[in-house]
């Protein structure tokens, strides 16, 4: 899956040709999400990356230049994952529960033990950058709003029972979602969390 880079060019310093943006990223995004922001070294980005530090720092600025598009990145790409699974689902009831069984998926085996770049950013630099703070508000307000829609259409179109409270199930399975991230990075049996979604689909009975 790729990014159009201009989504990501202004946020850099100069538009590099001789490398490809979005392979870059993919990979810094991987050191970032294993190793965090602060373990993760601009030798290991650049290493990961197949770029020079030369390369990096005029393309990026600096390491928080690499790890905010990588950010970006990261949730364009999740986000248009978890759009191509939910068009697949009859009612909005299966798009939650496939909604559901996406987190539990990525919350298991390598890939949970890397973690998710977004939940990583809230607990390691929300607290002190101002600007990924914001946009780790934004990830979330939109995670909720798509989960609270979710609900309301289902109500409309009857798969989802009037008696749930929309806001409440909402900001409910958005905690578990993100929960669900952090345990991953334990490392997980797919049956478990799996488990652990059908489970919450109860709150939508």
């Amino acid at each position: 899956m790729t990014i159009d880079t201009l989504d990501i060019a202004p946020k850099l310093r100069g538009r590099p040709r001789e490398f490809d943006i979005d392979s870059a990223l993919d990979e810094a995004l991987r050191v970032f999400s294993e190793r965090g922001y602060y373990a993760a070294s601009i030798s290991e980005l650049t290493e990961a990356m197949g770029l020079t530090a030369g390369s990096v720092y005029k393309a990026f600025g600096d390491k928080r230049g690499v790890f905010l598009a990588a950010f970006d990145r990261y949730r364009h790409v999740r986000q248009q994952l978890i759009d191509d699974a939910l068009a697949k689902a009859p009612n909005a009831y299966e798009k939650l529960r496939t909604l559901l069984r996406f987190f539990a998926e990525a919350s298991c085996g390598e890939v949970g033990r890397r973690g998710c770049l977004v939940v990583g950013s809230a607990t390691e630099l929300a607290l002190f950058d101002e600007e990924v703070a914001g946009r780790v508000g934004v990830a979330f307000d939109f995670d909720e709003r798509r989960i609270l829609n979710l609900i309301r259409l289902g109500q409309e179109d009857g798969s989802v029972p009037k008696h749930v409270d929309p806001e409440t199930t909402a900001r409910a399975l958005l905690a578990l979602t993100k929960g669900m991230r952090v345990i991953g990075k334990t490392g997980r049996k797919t049956e478990h969390m799996l488990a652990v979604a059908e489970t919450a689909m109860k709150l939508l009975n």
